[in-house]
């Protein structure tokens, strides 16, 4: 952690008053990351021993940069002690604001159009910046090549089929593989390929994707990427969605190459099967093997579109025994036990949790789910950044007007007693099966203290398993903000 102090000494002038860990229990790459700031400014610390991943990170971040594209900026770095500094980019993932607008398969519009933006970036990393980049800094290998492939494949059959215990043939499954890698390396793939992009790896700021963990990048074949991101199992995607977003996506890649459609989409799916196959291999080798569980709680919907796959896709190759082991895992009794707890755990725990932020002086918000309603915090007694002229256009979701409220005792206190009060009542609103809880805060014009505490809130809610949380910002809905 010395490195890191340092870092920021030597960047900011000072040392940081504070450092706190960022919860990356979901992460399966072993980096150490920490939130560093002095008061009034943040960078993230990265901690991680691998040179090259880093290097190749540090020098992606900065060509992206000059390119204009929305990556973290590297601050400072010493790669001999496998130590960086980056940009802040704040906490909300593409994954967590999806979560925060759904309600089951039926996803708010926000979360689409977020998705639309995500999408409309793509095309610049591939084509765009990929034309100039320097490929001999990628780590493993620079380019998404048969040697690549085949470790892909042989992740997905020892970690995931064998610690399934999926049977198989050995040398017909590797038959198929040799002749899915033939296919897969038909696809023209001179482009850049992210190699992870989806949900957890773009970060929302200001309704705006910014994009990280693309040290894994190398040269390969435009199909990949949109698959990682449209496949990505946790989203688990409505597939009339994630048609909607290829042909997004399809639109946006036409104006940077000439596309032909058809030769692209026959080689897409074959890109989704071994997009999947590679996190199922993950899955498997952190969850199966390493017993960190958690990992195993995306094999369901891994499963899901799997099945989908089998229903409604025929390639054009033949790979009969990677296709029956396909259908074995989703007979496997194993991996059905999986997927019952999953539905079990939804069942039992679908609460659904409504935040709001309000004026005091506009009457506080109805609860419509029929619950008669829920928690109501008065905040009015925090200090008030609306009455400094220069908080005054902003809201409580505002960098400025969030650290002048991080740094108030008073705010911290009221914030724990307020999440301990709600805390308590999850646990019995989900054992008794109740469907729905309202909290509120409120104050006096319902655009700082009460929007600040409501995203908080949601943030920390949002760190609970079973827990569906929608934000509401009633004045600042009306205001359009």
């Amino acid at each position: 952690m010395d490195v890191l102090n340092k870092l920021f000494e030597e960047r900011f002038h000072s040392l940081p008053n504070r450092v706190e860990p960022v919860d990356d229990r979901l992460g399966g790459s072993g980096r150490k990351l920490v939130r560093l700031t002095n008061g009034k400014v943040k960078a993230i610390g990265v901690l991680y021993n691998v040179r090259e991943e880093n290097a190749a990170f540090i020098e992606f971040s900065k060509f992206f940069r000059r390119h204009g594209l929305p990556v973290p900026e590297i601050y400072a770095y010493d790669l001999d002690q496998g130590a960086y500094l980056e940009e802040d980019l704040g906490d909300t993932t593409l994954f967590e604001f999806l979560s925060a607008n759904r309600a089951g398969q039926k996803i708010a519009e926000p979360a689409i159009e977020a998705y639309r933006k995500v999408i409309a970036a793509l095309p610049r990393f591939q084509v765009e910046a990929g034309r100039g980049l320097n490929y001999n800094v990628c780590y493993p290998r620079s380019s998404f090549d048969r040697q690549s492939i085949a470790w892909d494949l042989n992740y997905f059959k020892y970690y995931f089929l064998r610690l399934a215990g999926v049977s198989f043939n050995e040398q017909a499954l590797e038959d198929d593989f040799v002749r899915l890698a033939d296919f897969l390396l038909q696809a023209d793939g001179d482009y850049f390929l992210y190699r992870d992009f989806q949900s957890r790896n773009v970060m929302l700021r200001d309704a705006c994707p910014w994009f990280i963990d693309y040290q894994g990048g190398r040269k390969g074949a435009l199909q990949y990427d949109i698959a990682s991101l449209l496949f990505d199992s946790k989203a688990d995607l409505p597939p009339e969605l994630r048609q909607q977003l290829l042909d997004n996506y399809l639109d946006r890649l036409s104006a940077f190459i000439d596309l032909d459609r058809n030769t692209f989409m026959r080689h897409y799916y074959a890109y989704v099967y071994i997009r999947l196959m590679q996190a199922l291999g993950a899955y498997g080798f952190r969850g199966f093997y390493e017993q960190r569980t958690h990992f195993l709680q995306s094999v369901p919907y891994a499963l899901k579109s799997l099945r989908w796959l089998l229903e409604h896709v025929d390639l054009p190759i033949a790979l009969p025994t990677l296709l029956a082991a396909f259908r074995g895992m989703l007979n496997s009794e194993k991996l059905l036990t999986l997927s019952a707890e999953s539905e079990s755990a939804a069942e039992t725990k679908n609460l659904t949790v409504r935040v709001f932020s309000f004026s005091f002086h506009r009457g506080s918000p109805k609860d419509e789910s029929g619950n008669g309603g829920g928690f109501v915090f008065d905040a009015r007694s925090l200090p008030n950044p609306g009455r400094e002229e220069r908080f005054k256009p902003l809201t409580g979701k505002d960098a400025p007007v969030i650290d002048y409220l991080n740094r108030q005792e008073s705010v911290h206190r009221f914030l724990a007693g307020a999440s301990s009060l709600v805390d308590t009542s999850l646990s019995n609103y989900q054992s008794r099966g109740f469907k729905n809880l309202m909290v509120s805060f409120g104050c006096t014009g319902g655009q700082h203290r009460s929007v600040y505490l409501a995203e908080q809130l949601a943030k920390h809610l949002r760190a609970r398993n079973g827990i569906n949380v929608v934000v509401r910002h009633i004045e600042l809905e009306k205001q359009g903000k």
